[in-house]
């Protein structure tokens, strides 16, 4: 069997883009097992020289060569680290040269740039629309006319962690409404909702994944049984179609994925954080 590789995402900031980036590149090398570990905040020599001996020990635990994901801006920390003996993949390297060359100007190694507090307007924004997506969540409130975007679906079908997500990352007011027992009775939409009609998006899931995921959180209630999750989803499809909305299924599509095609369907242009 093929030993797990070990992977270290370093970084002198928080190393989510480290991380993001990294996790990307291993997804293409679906036949090889790793184990991830990301070490922020390495930001002095002394914080290097305790990376690269964490990471050389891993390697000699693991049998193989650690790969190392580094986003330090430092050159004299990314020296440290490469002691480590692991395949140092510094992701910035590709793209500083032809840059300089094109801008005409080198680079500044300022650190926490991407994830630092730097644009207090933007960082304010962004932490606005958390608090939004938090207080109209499940229909909460029912005043929809500050969101950018409503996510209408059943009960479980992923509106809550989408809407957290665009607000976390794009600053987007989303809100979203779990149709109701009654609403899908009625077979249209709720009233409150038809004057957001711009705004609306519908998410659907397969039965069979559904009940999984509401067995998980009201094990062996009415909630969770097949046949309510099957008629649930019948009468809301049933409902997107009427009302022409635009429906996109969750069962094997990540929230990056969904709010992408959100943002794309609703055509709202907001750059990502």
């Amino acid at each position: 069997m093929t030993p797990t590789r070990p992977v270290f995402y370093i970084s002198d900031g928080t190393g989510i883009t480290a991380e993001t980036i990294g996790h990307s590149l291993l997804t293409q090398f679906g036949d090889t097992r790793f184990a991830t570990d990301r070490i922020p905040f390495v930001d002095t020599p002394d914080k290097a020289r305790e990376a690269a001996l964490r990471i050389r020990a891993a390697g000699e635990a693991a049998g193989v060569r650690p790969i190392v994901i580094n986003s330090c801006v430092d050159n004299e920390l990314y020296r440290l680290l490469a002691e480590s003996g692991g395949l140092m993949l510094d992701i910035f390297a590709p793209f500083i040269e032809p840059l300089e060359r094109e801008l005409g100007q080198p680079r500044t190694n300022r650190v926490g740039q991407a994830h630092g507090m730097v644009d207090f307007e933007a960082y304010h924004r962004r932490i606005n629309a958390m608090n939004y997506a938090l207080t109209h969540d499940d229909g909460m409130i029912m005043d929809f006319d500050d969101a950018e975007i409503i996510l209408v679906g059943v009960s479980r079908a992923g509106k809550t962690p989408t809407c957290v997500y665009l607000a976390l990352h794009y600053g987007i007011c989303a809100a979203n409404y779990p149709l109701t027992e009654e609403d899908l009775e009625a077979d249209r939409l709720p009233q409150k909702l038809r004057g957001h009609r711009h705004k609306l998006f519908g998410l659907t899931i397969d039965p069979v994944r559904l009940q999984q995921i509401r067995q998980e959180r009201r094990p062996n209630s009415k909630y969770s049984q097949m046949d309510t999750c099957r008629r649930e989803v019948a009468q809301a499809e049933h409902i997107f179609q009427n009302e022409r909305l635009t429906v996109l299924s969750t069962t094997h599509t990540s929230i990056e994925e969904i709010s992408s095609k959100v943002l794309t369907t609703l055509g709202i242009h907001r750059e990502m954080f």
